[in-house]
Formats: C-alpha cells, sequence, structure tokens
C-alpha cells in the first residue's frame, strides 16, 4: 500500500514543473502584452515589467526542472526496458536449457531403454544358445544310447561312454 501511494505522489509531482512553467509562461504573456487599460487588476501591481522579467527567470529555473525531470523519467523508462529485456533473454535461455536438458533426459532415457533391449536380446539369444547346446547333447545322449541298445557292440559302448563323458562336463559347466 505504502509504494503504491508513493507512486501515486511521485507521479503527481512530477506533473507539477509542467504545469508551472505554463502558468509562468501565461503570466509573463500576461505582464507584457497587457496593461493597466486592458486589465484593471494590473493596477495592483507595481511594475509589470520588472515582475515579468522576475517570472521570466523562474520560467527558465522551471524549464531546466522539467528537463531534469524528463531526463529522468526517461532514463527510469529506459532501464525498465532494459531490465525487461534482460529477463526476456534470461527467460529464452532458462527455457532453451530447459528444452536442452529435456531433449539429454530423452536422449538418455532412448540410450537406457536401446541398452536394457540389447541385453535382454543378449539374454534371449544367450538362452537360445545354451537350449540348443542342451538340445544337441540330449540328441547326442539319446543317439548314442538307441545305438548301444540297438548294437551292443564295443564300438557303441565307446561313443556311449564318450557321450556320457561329455555329459558330465556339460554338467560341471552348470
Amino acid at each position: 500500500m505504502g509504494s503504491s501511494s508513493r507512486q501515486i505522489w511521485l507521479n503527481f509531482l512530477s506533473l507539477l514543473p509542467g504545469t508551472t512553467l505554463t502558468l509562468l509562461t501565461i503570466a509573463v504573456a500576461f505582464l507584457r502584452f497587457y496593461d493597466e487599460r486592458d486589465f484593471s487588476i494590473l493596477e495592483l501591481i507595481g511594475q509589470p515589467r520588472v515582475w515579468s522579467n522576475r517570472l521570466t527567470v523562474a520560467a527558465a529555473v522551471v524549464a531546466l526542472v522539467n528537463f531534469c525531470v524528463e531526463w529522468d523519467r526517461r532514463n527510469r523508462e529506459t532501464g525498465r526496458a532494459a531490465r525487461a529485456e534482460a529477463q526476456a533473454a534470461n527467460d529464452r535461455a532458462a527455457e532453451a536449457q530447459r528444452r536442452v536438458e529435456e531433449e539429454q533426459r530423452r536422449v538418455e532415457e532412448e540410450q537406457r531403454r536401446a541398452e536394457e533391449s540389447a541385453r535382454a536380446a543378449n539374454e534371449r539369444a544367450e538362452e537360445r544358445e545354451r537350449a540348443t547346446r542342451r538340445a544337441r547333447v540330449e540328441v547326442e545322449r539319446d543317439l548314442a544310447f538307441l545305438s548301444f541298445l540297438a548294437d551292443p557292440s564295443d564300438d557303441n559302448r565307446r561313443k556311449l561312454t564318450q557321450t556320457i563323458a561329455v555329459l558330465d562336463q556339460y554338467r560341471d559347466s552348470l
């Protein structure tokens, strides 16, 4: 509330130099161009020319004050505009940074998913390879066993013994 009231008074006071300058200019013109015959109120002023000169000096001082007030106002406006532009630039930079970070997170997430997918594919491939190896060993075992059952010769016995040794190695590798 205090800042708002202060701003109102500052706005009011900033109008005074311009308004005072206008009134002084009117008074100077009134004293210069009219005399007692035109306006009877001028009889109350003893020396209208001297008062006109004094008001002219006062008008020059007020014009200087008005110039300073306007200069300050424009400097504040320029400063406000520069701060607003800087804030907008900061906002744009922050937005760009946020987009870069978001894109980076998205890329990292895609990389993580790709790595997980590759790892899962590798695990599936290894599982298929183990299953294939297990199936091959089982087929060799079944063939050696059936060959031995069909013909219990020494040659088939040797194949069955070798297959059993391979199965022992396979069991130890698990």
